[in-house]
């Protein structure tokens, strides 16, 4: 076979970086088929930069860090052994269809992953509710953008991460990025705000840290973290007080003002300031920049969004953009930087519990009868809404007894992971499909080995709302099969041998006609189309054959708001504290986030030599004040002790964090897992749990302490 170049899209991210991967020809002597990623200049998302996780990620194909046979746990030793396709296949019906019979169908749970192709997000979603007939089913996105999704529905009528494209920001006046890191999360998306200085345009940065990113602001405000919703409300009213609001924008395209605006005098500047940390004349100043700008975008991720109070505070960011007539305008408006790399199409076509195909109601009976239609069964037979992520993992062992899960690693991931580490632990069964044997599959009693994206094609939708295409590079190794193929055989041992097909070009066709005329309506996308023209933005709803074909849609809200009105919703917020706020015994804040070299929950990047020698392990970061204090230098052992378990790491001295708070990454398991410390208070709106803030004590820790995976 000669070498081969296929056009295809990073892995890791929802920025989904174009690349070319070259598949070497399958060497002569029996040793892997080599594979390198190209740069693909012509794609316009990244033009061709990659971060080191991208240009790495050919190192997890290899069979010496993969899975690459199922295994069984066996009853005699205890361990996970060795076994064939039809026994574990047949061990995970038998260990199914045992509780479904015994306990009823929601005692069995589905847990999915931001990271699945479309085509395994729409049929993860029918394997729940038409094989298993479980509402149980969840999955990690909603740890990713779930508050913002609320937000944007409640506000515009319809949620995609960005309503424009990323080539947009470039363009504009002013930014305020609120919680975000990108020069870490999401490096050549970096590029858009150095051109949008090149270009004459201001940045402001909104994070508690001076991190990278914060460093290109032209403005940086670090407010105490929690408070970001206050924040935003305090620039509302100074906004208002300055007379600075687009009155006729506000009356012709919105509705809600009055109330809204009564909300934010609330907040006036010296309050503000006591709550934030930030002074009166930063505010000031970033009003000034935003609205002296002929255009302005505000930009969240992460750090507003992960709060219990996450659906206001997105929602306050939204009225600062609607007051100023900063949305549905050429080059102005509120996105959300998603992260996971399909985080907005995972929920859309079917795995969040309250959601079918096409981003439709699960409780609308009309959108129950679409799909059902589609799928060929009754619309009664569909059940209703489940648990939340969070809620689902926390019941398994009690209400859920048996679970499936599909390419997460909630044992580092979820907050209170200690907690949920002994949930998983306590189910009568659980089955895991995965690339690698993360610390999650590590428990299970059948562990599936998973196509990864280089030898499997499918979709993605990044976070511009851009359906991708990537594509098959080279053939898996012999004993791994596709999550497509795992789904259509427990079908059909559960006795749907029809409605799962294996192919992921048939199961995207099945997806068009299930999402036609739901709000993420994809009918008029096909695969053909995105190889032709980089990627289909959606809505693109289908046309008669004798039509005009849909050219997608780059940018949203222009015209009118997806609102059955067509106007914009003001929400009217106040500012409440976090669900945790720091005492005598707790008296620090604590937050979390991502350094550049690892990924998520690290599973698959901590087994990359070059990008775990740059990232070997966490830290603490912490002000010289607090260092002083605990009697404590750089790289020394700290503890940080919430009142749900322990993290540790050495401590990293930095003036550029506030001296009330610590910072520590998420990726790693063991002794530095931070998530052991997280508070899992959830937004009552979205469910999302508040990772970013928590009171912890920071204390030094003896070398090699660490009681550190922190047990309740």
């Amino acid at each position: 076979m000669r070498d081969e170049t296929i056009d295809t899209h990073c892995p890791y991210c929802a920025l989904q970086c174009g690349m070319k991967l070259r598949a070497a020809a399958d060497p002569a002597d029996g040793t892997e088929r080599t594979v390198e990623v190209v740069e693909r200049t012509e794609f316009p998302v990244n033009r061709g930069a990659l971060c080191g996780k991208g240009r790495t990620a050919p190192a997890v194909l290899s069979s010496r860090v993969r899975l690459t046979g199922p295994l069984v746990r066996s009853h005699a030793t205890g361990r996970l052994e060795e076994a064939t396709w039809e026994e574990a296949l047949r061990t995970i019906a038998d260990g199914l269809g045992r509780t479904r019979a015994e306990h009823g169908a929601d005692a069995v749970g589905v847990f999915g992953g931001g990271g699945l192709t479309n085509e395994k997000a729409y049929t993860l979603g029918k394997f729940a509710r038409v094989a298993l007939g479980t509402s149980q089913i969840d999955y990690n996105g909603r740890f990713c953008m779930s508050s913002a999704a609320a937000a944007h529905t409640r506000a515009f009528g319809l949620d995609r991460g960005l309503p424009f494209p990323l080539e947009d920001i470039p363009r504009t006046g002013c930014v305020i990025l609120v919680g975000s890191n990108l020069a870490e999360t999401m490096p050549p998306a970096l590029r858009y705000l150095t051109e949008l200085k090149e270009n004459g345009g201001t940045l402001i940065v909104v994070d508690p840290r001076r991190t990278r990113t914060a460093e290109q602001a032209d403005l940086h405000l670090a407010p105490r973290p929690g408070t970001d919703l206050a924040l935003a409300l305090g620039l509302l009213h100074i906004v208002v007080a300055e007379g600075r609001t687009d009155d006729a924008f506000v009356e012709d395209r919105t509705t809600g003002w009055p109330e809204a605006r009564a909300a934010a005098m609330a907040h006036w500047p010296e309050l503000v300031e006591r709550i934030t940390g930030v002074g009166v004349p930063q505010l000031r100043e970033a009003v000034r920049m935003f609205c002296d700008a002929p255009t302005g975008m505000v930009l969240t991720a992460r750090g507003p969004e992960q709060q219990s109070k996450g659906t206001d505070t997105v929602g306050a960011w939204i009225n600062l953009c609607l007051a100023t007539g900063r949305a549905g305008r050429p080059l102005s408006g509120y996105g959300c930087l998603t992260g996971q790399g399909n985080g907005q199409g995972g929920r859309e076509h079917g795995q969040k519990a309250d959601q079918l195909p096409g981003y439709r109601k699960l409780d609308d009976p009309a959108a129950r009868a679409h799909v059902a239609e589609v799928w060929g069964v009754p619309p009664e037979s569909l059940p209703g809404p489940g648990r939340s992520a969070y809620e689902l993992l926390d019941a398994l062992g009690r209400d859920v007894r048996s679970l499936l899960l599909m390419g997460s690693n909630p044992v580092v991931s979820a907050p209170r992971a200690a907690h949920i580490e002994e949930r998983l632990r306590s189910l009568d069964f659980l089955a895991v499909a995965d690339v690698v044997l993360s610390e999650t599959a590590a428990l299970a009693d059948v562990v599936l080995p998973v196509t990864q994206w280089a030898e499997e094609t499918g979709t993605m939708t990044n976070l511009e709302g851009r359906v991708l295409l990537r594509r098959r590079a080279l053939t898996p190794p012999e004993g791994v099969r596709s999550d497509l193929e795992v789904l259509h055989a427990l079908a059909g041992l559960l006795g749907h041998e029809k409605g799962f097909p294996t192919d992921a070009e048939e199961v995207f066709e099945e997806l068009r006609r299930a999402s036609a005329g739901g709000p993420a309506d994809y009918s008029g996308i096909t695969y053909r189309r995105i190889a032709e023209e980089d990627g289909v933005f959606w809505p693109c709803p289908g046309t008669a054959d004798d039509g005009p074909v849909h050219p997608g849609t780059p940018r949203l809200f222009l015209d009118r708001f997806a609102t059955p009105d067509g106007l914009a919703r003001f929400v009217p917020v106040t500012h409440r504290p976090a669900a945790e706020e720091p005492d005598a015994e707790y008296p620090v804040l604590l937050t979390t986030g991502r350094v550049v070299a690892q990924y998520q929950s690290g599973a698959q990047t901590r087994r990359v030599g070059e990008l775990t020698a740059a990232a070997p392990g966490p830290f603490v970061e912490l002000h010289p004040q607090m260092a002083e204090r605990l009697g404590v230098a750089e790289g020394d052992p700290v503890a940080v002790v919430s009142r749900r378990g322990r993290a540790e790491g050495p401590a990293r001295v930095t003036n550029g964090i506030r001296p009330d708070t610590v910072f520590m990454p998420f990726h790693w398991p063991g002794a530095g897992r931070v998530n052991s410390v997280t508070n899992p208070a959830l937004d009552p709106t979205s469910r999302m749990p508040e990772f970013k803030v928590c009171a912890v004590r920071v204390e030094a820790a003896a070398p090699g302490a660490g009681a550190g995976a922190g047990a309740e």
